[in-house]
C-alpha cells in the first residue's frame, strides 16, 4: 500500500486540492491589527467629517460611519476575493491575499472558491459596495431617497448573510480548522452584518411609514 500524502495546506476538509498553494506570510495578529487600525481610522475620519454637517443627528453620523466602513470592506476586501481567483497562490506578502488565506481557516469555501460564496461576494462587492458609499452621500445631503436606499442595501446584506450561513449548513458546516477560527471568523466577524442591517431595516421602515402617514394626513386635510 502506498503512503497517503498529507495536504500542503492547513484547511478543512483535509482532502481539499489546492495546487500551487503558498502559505501565508503574515501572522494573524498583523492581519487583524492592520484591518482593525485601518477601520478605526476610517470611522474616526467619517465621524469628524460628519460633525461639520449642519443639523445632523448622532444616529445619522453613526450610520455614515457604518456605511463608509462596510462599503469599503465590500469593495476592497470582498472585491479582491471575488475577482482574484488564485489569491492563495500569491508568492509575495500581498495584504489582501493574506487576509483571505487567514479567513479561510474559518471558512475554507473561500480558498476552495465555492460557487455560492463567490457569487454572493461578487454581487456584494459590485453592487452593495458602491451603494453603501451612495448612502453616505444621501445622508449627508439629506436626500429624499436616503431611507429607501438604506433599507434596500440592508435587506441585500441580510439576504447575502442568510445565504452565506444557510449554504454552509446545507453543505455540512465543516469548513473551519478549529473551533477558535469557527467562532472568531465565521460567527463573530459576520454576525455584525445581521445585527446592524436588521436595526437599520427597522429604523428605515418606521421612518418611511411615518412619512407616508404625514402625506396621507395632508391629503385628507386638503379634501
Amino acid at each position: 500500500m502506498g503512503v497517503e500524502e498529507s495536504p500542503d495546506h492547513p484547511f478543512v476538509p483535509r482532502d481539499l486540492k489546492l495546487p500551487g498553494y503558498v502559505p501565508g506570510f503574515l501572522s494573524m495578529s498583523t492581519i487583524v491589527g492592520v484591518y482593525g487600525i485601518t477601520s478605526v481610522l476610517v470611522v474616526t475620519f467619517m465621524w469628524i467629517l460628519s460633525g461639520r454637517i449642519r443639523k445632523i443627528t448622532k444616529v445619522d453620523r453613526l450610520l455614515m460611519c457604518w456605511w463608509i466602513f462596510t462599503g469599503l470592506t465590500h469593495i476592497i476586501l470582498e472585491g479582491y476575493f471575488a475577482f482574484t481567483p488564485e489569491f492563495y497562490k500569491v508568492t509575495t506578502p500581498h495584504y489582501l491575499a493574506e487576509v483571505w488565506k487567514e479567513y479561510s481557516k474559518g471558512d475554507s469555501r473561500y480558498v476552495a472558491r465555492a460557487s455560492d460564496v463567490v457569487s454572493v461576494e461578487g454581487i456584494t462587492a459590485a453592487i452593495e459596495g458602491p451603494a453603501c458609499l451612495l448612502a453616505v452621500y444621501a445622508i449627508a445631503s439629506k436626500k429624499s431617497y436616503s431611507y429607501v436606499l438604506q433599507l434596500a442595501i440592508s435587506l441585500g446584506q441580510l439576504y447575502g448573510t442568510v445565504v452565506y450561513f444557510v449554504t454552509a449548513v446545507l453543505d455540512g458546516d465543516n469548513f473551519a480548522t478549529s473551533p477558535f477560527y469557527y467562532y472568531a471568523y465565521y460567527v463573530f466577524a459576520n454576525m455584525w452584518w445581521v445585527i446592524i442591517p436588521t436595526s437599520i431595516v427597522v429604523r428605515c421602515w418606521k421612518k418611511i411609514c411615518a412619512a407616508v402617514q404625514v402625506q396621507e394626513l395632508k391629503r385628507t386635510k386638503t379634501r
